[in-house]
């Protein structure tokens, strides 16, 4: 039998930064009953007081008076039905060790982009490994939309996944606004390596970028990342018919490769710009998930051997000190 998620459930959200807040405030939006565990002291205590992040989008008020604050995470996952993962996933492991009680009887949610280093896996494939949950207990919110956006309440469009549109629907509830369009998908695998990918491919962007690379190669370099996107979608992970030009994968790889929000494409500029990837990192005041992720996702194209020259040289650049002009001169022979 089908998991299924209930009309009205609960809902608790996991992590602190811009991401998790602005979905935060969309749940106080919609009057849904939620947790949010936030395990940073001075976040906490600032939102308990002023209905501020301090950290992250500091100039948005929160209504917090529907959301149980909370640092300690077995009480903001026992009062909730789904469990929607934001935090970072380099830290996710870390975050989720202190935690005891079960998932078994929980619908979890990924809103993270990235893959867990140290296991070589998405997110949904680590809970689903690691927390013996099936696939229909899992889901994937994603799309082309910043938080900085969603959080001042630009018009931006969000992809909800399950392997149940019934449940996807239902999670769709929980954040539809007037500025938020829904669409819903049951592609749980394909969209969420997508959104990986696509930091990856940010990173190659902000590389030319501050190398000096113009909008000509610029563009050249975005459609070749959307094509070796789709070989390994299509080669890599054959289960399913996708639509790759549709938003939740075409439209957040431009996002994220030309917005000026976008993290991964600032690390790429300050490397570009003769930084090592230690020192753009130390630059940096919020995770960028590409940097993970270029270390990882090679194991996953070499796996299956799908060429995906954009990735290697990122990778190289990144984790094995290449030159990034060096790497970016040799990249440009092989694009089309």
């Amino acid at each position: 039998m089908n998991f299924k998620i209930k009309r009205g459930a609960k809902c608790a959200v996991v992590g602190y930064g811009s991401w998790a807040t602005a979905l935060a405030k969309l749940l106080a939006e919609n009057g849904v009953c939620a947790s949010w565990w936030v395990g940073n002291t001075q976040v906490l205590e600032s939102l308990r007081s002023t209905g501020h992040n301090c950290r992250y989008l500091n100039d948005l008020t929160m209504d917090t008076s529907r959301i149980t604050l909370s640092d300690n995470l077995d009480l903001v996952v026992s009062q909730a039905d789904v469990i929607l993962l934001a935090a970072p996933s380099a830290y996710l492991e870390q975050t989720l060790a202190s935690m005891t009680m079960s998932l078994q009887d929980k619908f979890v949610v990924s809103a993270i982009k990235g893959i867990v280093p140290h296991e070589l896996t998405t997110v949904i494939e680590y809970v689903k490994n690691h927390h013996g949950l099936n696939p229909d207990q899992l889901g994937v919110i994603t799309g082309p939309s910043h938080a900085e956006e969603v959080a001042v309440e630009k018009l931006s469009y969000l992809t909800v996944v399950s392997t149940d549109l019934e449940n996807a629907h239902t999670l769709g509830e929980m954040f539809a606004t007037p500025y938020i369009h829904l669409s819903y998908s049951t592609d749980l695998y394909g969209i969420e390596y997508a959104a990986v990918l696509k930091n990856i491919y940010a990173i190659a962007v902000g590389i030319a970028v501050g190398l000096g690379y113009g909008d000509n190669f610029l563009a050249v370099l975005i459609s070749n990342s959307a094509l070796e996107m789709t070989r390994l979608l299509r080669d890599g992970l054959p289960d399913k018919q996708r639509e790759t030009c549709a938003s939740a994968y075409l439209g957040d790889l431009l996002v994220t490769c030309y917005s000026e929000y976008s993290r991964n494409r600032r690390l790429g500029q300050l490397v570009g710009r003769g930084l090592s990837a230690s020192e753009a990192l130390d630059e940096m005041t919020q995770v960028a998930e590409g940097y993970f992720a270029a270390g990882c996702v090679r194991y996953i194209y070499e796996r299956y051997s799908i060429p995906m020259p954009i990735a290697e040289m990122v990778h190289r650049v990144l984790h094995t000190d290449a030159d990034a002009r060096e790497a970016m001169q040799e990249l440009t022979a092989k694009l089309i």
